[in-house]
């Protein structure tokens, strides 16, 4: 396995979505590798963070004000590349 395959799988992984065979590979390059257990401790406290940020909604106003621009930009193609 891969840094970059490692890191794709870090969601299912934190999920407890992985099979038992990506589960033992995804652990046998985890113990090899300091820098994905690096990210992977940092990924893991921003989960963590994030979940204790409480949620703010948007005010109507400005939900409907953004839809329009990104439905403008994107008419324009304008959108991400």
């Amino acid at each position: 396995m891969t840094c970059q395959e490692t890191i794709a799988i870090l969601a299912d992984y934190l999920e407890g979505e992985c099979g038992p065979e990506m589960l033992a590979d995804l652990e046998r390059h985890l113990a090899d590798c300091a820098p994905c257990r690096a990210y992977l401790a940092t990924y893991k406290r921003t989960r963590e963070l994030t979940e204790q940020v409480g949620r703010v909604e948007m005010p109507e106003e400005m939900r409907r004000r953004l839809r329009q621009f990104l439905l403008d930009t994107l008419a324009k193609g304008e959108g991400p590349s």
